[in-house]
């Protein structure tokens, strides 16, 4: 998937990310270890300091690019500040995409084993992560940014821990490991969450005057 950079900021937006920058920025979520994760694939030089609230949102529908903006927006309005939200979807070719966005509730009721054998009539075990994070300056006439990573892999068995979603079933193109077999540092590096991160702290390095290097963890 060719991906387009964010649109350059106006000047006004600019100078409110510049007033971003080593503030407190709210990343809702209730999940301490996807709060835990993110903080480990950002590292120390991500020049604002993430604060995890648990914020409830409408279950929104639609692409995964529109259900990111609309959660972003009432997020931001329910914070008055600025905020970050992320949208995690799975997705298998063989089902168009599907389940995606939804990918929460087909967990819910299914478990990975459950996952797993939804595709046992298809030829087709492939599927892909994609991650989808989107942040608002708080100030709701600035565009909110979408940033993308996207890692493809096979639906398998479970194999691995059962304390992080469908990592169990999902093992990544090149690797005989699930996600959930991965020590983290392995996952951390080639993740869809981690390509993710990495265009949202470069975009943010990059708005605020700061070179890239100086945000990417060691």
């Amino acid at each position: 998937m060719v991906r387009q950079p964010p649109e350059a900021p106006e000047e006004g937006e600019r100078s409110t990310m510049a007033a971003v920058a080593g503030r407190s920025v709210i990343f809702v979520t209730g999940n301490a270890k996807k709060l835990e994760e993110v903080i480990q694939i950002l590292g120390d030089k991500f020049p604002c300091k993430l604060v995890a609230q648990k914020i409830d949102l409408p279950e929104y529908q639609g692409e995964p690019d529109e259900i990111s903006i609309q959660k972003c927006r009432e997020a931001a309005r329910q914070v008055h500040g600025p905020v970050i939200v992320e949208d995690t979807c799975l997705c298998f070719n063989a089902f168009g995409g599907l389940p995606g966005p939804y990918i929460k509730w087909f967990l819910g009721k299914l478990k990975p084993e459950g996952l797993h054998r939804m595709l046992a009539g298809f030829e087709d075990k492939s599927a892909y992560a994609l991650c989808t994070f989107a942040f608002s300056t708080g100030n709701p006439e600035d565009p909110v940014q979408l940033f993308r990573g996207k890692t493809p892999g096979q639906i398998v068995a479970p194999r691995g821990p059962r304390d992080f979603g469908w990592d169990p079933c999902f093992q990544p193109d090149g690797y005989d490991e699930t996600y959930a077999e991965m020590p983290k540092d392995v996952k951390n590096s080639i993740s869809h969450r981690y390509r993710a991160l990495k265009e949202m702290s470069n975009y943010f390095c990059q708005q605020n005057g700061l070179p890239e290097a100086a945000c990417t963890q060691d």
